[in-house]
């Protein structure tokens, strides 16, 4: 499965940053992690740092996936409201969702302060209508956000207008995101796997996976064997091949990347993540050096050559949205590329067993607009169910949910 198109920004400012080993003999270990990306990486270090022994296995080199082409907002705010959460599943664990992802950039930020050199820092958050007919949901939004302790600020069109040199009706502003190099963290991660232990293969593909009483007997298409206590599938989008039941939805998203802008010009751009509430929404942010990462017009294509057609004009048509909102930057785009990203029906992910594989095959299916926060989340989830203990999310980010959610929508 090709996951990305065009020139990816992370692997050609990082290039192959370490080769590792392909598997070439059969072996026994605690826990499999399937997937070399930033999902499987964070899984993988949380499990290493905590005494597990752990097997990190990647078909491509590590990050070429999905990795490289994430724009990587990191944010507490889920791309379905905190509002709509509520509706499905009870304010309790809306709320719970929420925070969990605030705390999230909390253990990000430590975790990129002790590998170090990740291109991480802490963002505020510009979440704007994009037009007057999102005004009253965006309001409820803050309303509810604000009664559960959260901070945040209602702006006016005026403040807009004043802060951020654009035009828009309304906007909610939170100082809680970050921006992260998502490729650079992956590798960074797997190499502290590595020093407590652990072992991470790339260019190793998984034929079989063989469920049994007592944990997982996997075989690679070269023809080895592994026999483990816990299997973790973390392999991003292309997860759902797993799967016989559909449990989200593969679409394509586009991006691109300028030179460096003088910080004077960038002005709050320079320190905040911007994006709308249209859907499929506009969203930028900004590097440590000063580029403008900008993503968007997502489409239904996930046809690797279709998605190559499309990467030229869909720039186009980003660059004019910048230019509507900020006619002074004039970005020049450097880099310019599309990638798979998966959206479950509630914006919520899947994290731990499917009944198709029993209690040793866990998911870690950190799916929609902020899959690192939720991949941090997921790290934590996963390391509670293989220890036995319990978690607080286990429930609602389980797929047990699928069936709630179907029936509370046909109600």
């Amino acid at each position: 499965m090709d996951l990305k198109s065009g020139y990816p920004y992370w692997a050609v400012k990082n290039g192959l940053m370490q080769a590792f080993p392909k598997l070439d003999r059969d072996m026994t270990c605690e826990v499999v992690v399937i997937g070399g990306g930033i999902t499987g990486a964070l899984i993988a270090d949380e499990l290493a740092q905590n005494g597990h022994g752990v097997t990190v296995l990647e078909r491509r080199d590590v990050g070429w996936g999905s990795s490289a082409a994430s724009t990587a907002l990191i944010q507490y705010e889920i791309d379905t409201h905190m509002t709509d959460l509520a509706a499905l599943y009870g304010e309790a664990d809306a709320v719970s969702a929420y925070r969990a992802c605030a705390r999230a950039i909390d253990a990000l930020e430590e975790l990129a302060e002790a590998v170090g050199d990740v291109d991480f820092a802490r963002q505020a958050s510009l979440y704007y209508a994009s037009n007057e007919g999102d005004i009253d949901s965006l309001r409820r939004e803050w309303e509810m956000r604000r009664q559960q302790g959260f901070d945040a600020d209602w702006l006016t069109p005026e403040a807009i207008a004043s802060r951020f040199a654009f035009e828009a009706p309304g906007a909610i502003l939170t100082p809680q995101a970050a921006r992260l190099d998502p490729y650079r963290m992956a590798y960074k991660l797997l190499d502290r796997v590595l020093t407590v232990g652990g072992q991470v293969y790339d260019r190793t593909e998984i034929a079989t996976a063989t469920p049994h009483a007592h944990g997982v007997t996997l075989t690679t298409t070269s023809g080895h064997s592994l026999d483990c206590r816990h299997l973790i599938v973390a392999a991003g989008y292309e997860a759902q091949t797993w799967l016989d039941d559909k449990v989200a939805t593969n679409r394509s998203s586009y991006a691109f990347i300028t030179d460096p802008i003088a910080e004077d010009v960038l002005g709050e751009l320079a320190s905040t993540l911007i994006w709308e509430s249209a859907r499929p929404y506009l969203y930028m942010r900004t590097t440590g050096d000063g580029r403008l990462m900008v993503g968007g017009e997502d489409d239904d294509i996930d046809i690797p050559t279709e998605r190559d057609q499309r990467v030229g004009p869909k720039a186009e048509t980003l660059i004019a949205q910048v230019e509507a909102l900020f006619p002074h930057l004039s970005p020049n785009p450097t880099f310019s590329w599309g990638g798979t990203f998966a959206e479950t029906d509630d914006g919520l992910p899947f994290f731990g067993p499917h009944p198709q594989y029993g209690p040793h095959v866990h998911f870690a299916m950190a799916y929609g607009g902020n899959g690192i926060s939720y991949s941090m989340i997921g790290a934590g989830l996963l390391r509670a169910l293989i220890e036995g203990r319990e978690h607080p999310l286990a429930e609602l980010f389980s797929f047990r949910r699928v069936g709630d959610w179907q029936s509370s929508r046909h109600s």
